[in-house]
């Protein structure tokens, strides 16, 4: 059974003005979310800025959005790192704390071999006895898993059950899907491309867009799980630009910047990340306003 169907919420993770983590503004993020349809809540991933939590920080982050979700829709948490202990370490503290799943994104900058992959995520998921959710992001991570890897972890080993694919690569997905051979739930890792790979046969997207725009994410996915592939791709369409803005700086610098637009928070990021450069800002707020966000 899949972890979630639909759209799934990138969450960021919001802190005050001296860099520590706002605790009530997460609160009203996630209240936002559910009320607004989202399907489930992504904690502690790359758009929550995990690089930059401490351990205690990443734990207390997951511990509370279980607290404040309180089972209306799943919380899966980020607990990837590219040391193999590390992520055991925290894979097993959001086990403890009521996580429903983990996302794990391929270890960076080590730039393992897919024998190197295999064994990193085999001894993760042993580790554990909740569902994982491998992450393939290697405009991030300078590593791709090949749709080989990931059957071969998914054919091995039962709790790895799905993969969120980034990569960019709809002919590289179209094989994966081929030789899954419905083995493993596709998410879409890029808001750009939800329909198309919900087309290759994924059931939803782990989604940045989702922060700003929840129910328009979630519609789109819901459309086309209903069978309506025209609304759903009109939906796509009309995204367009306010992805693009959303991306134009890495993120999360924008869907921050979009959410203190919205008066939803207030920008705070964390070093190395820094304010959004003005000409990219004005982008952003003309693309929000023109989706009807502003």
């Amino acid at each position: 059974m899949a972890i979630f169907k639909g759209a799934g919420v990138a969450i960021v993770t919001p802190f005050k003005g001296d860099f520590s983590v706002d605790y009530e503004k997460l609160t009203e993020l996630i209240e936002f979310q559910i009320k607004e349809g989202t399907d489930a809540i992504i904690i502690c991933g790359t758009t929550g800025e995990a690089s930059t939590l401490t351990h205690d920080e990443h734990i207390a982050a997951i511990r509370h959005t279980v607290s404040v979700a309180k089972g209306r829709i799943p919380v899966v948490a980020g607990t990837g790192s590219n040391c193999t202990d590390t992520a055991i370490f925290l894979s097993k503290e959001a086990e403890k704390v009521g996580a429903d799943a983990l996302l794990i994104v391929t270890p960076y900058y080590n730039k393992a071999t897919q024998k190197g992959l295999y064994e990193h995520y085999k001894a993760i998921a042993e580790s554990v006895k909740l569902p994982i959710i491998l992450y393939n992001v290697p405009s991030r991570t300078g590593m791709n898993i090949l749709p080989e890897t990931v059957v071969k972890l998914a054919n091995d080993i039962p709790n790895i059950v799905a993969v969120k694919e980034a990569c960019g690569n709809i002919s590289q997905i179209a094989k994966l899907m081929s030789l899954a051979n419905g083995k493993v739930d596709l998410y879409s890792g890029n808001d750009d491309q939800i329909v198309p790979i919900m087309a290759l046969g994924g059931i939803g997207v782990i989604s940045v867009l989702s922060n700003i725009a929840p129910k328009q994410t979630h519609d789109m996915c819901r459309r086309f799980l209903e069978g309506d592939l025209t609304g759903s791709t009109q939906m796509q369409l009309e995204a367009i630009a306010l992805v693009d803005a959303l991306f134009c700086e890495v993120s999360p610098i924008p869907v921050k910047k979009a959410l203190e637009l919205m008066k939803m928070g207030n920008g705070v990021l964390r070093r190395p990340l820094t304010e959004m450069e003005q000409a990219n800002a004005e982008k952003l707020r003309k693309a929000m306003s023109d989706y009807g966000l502003l």
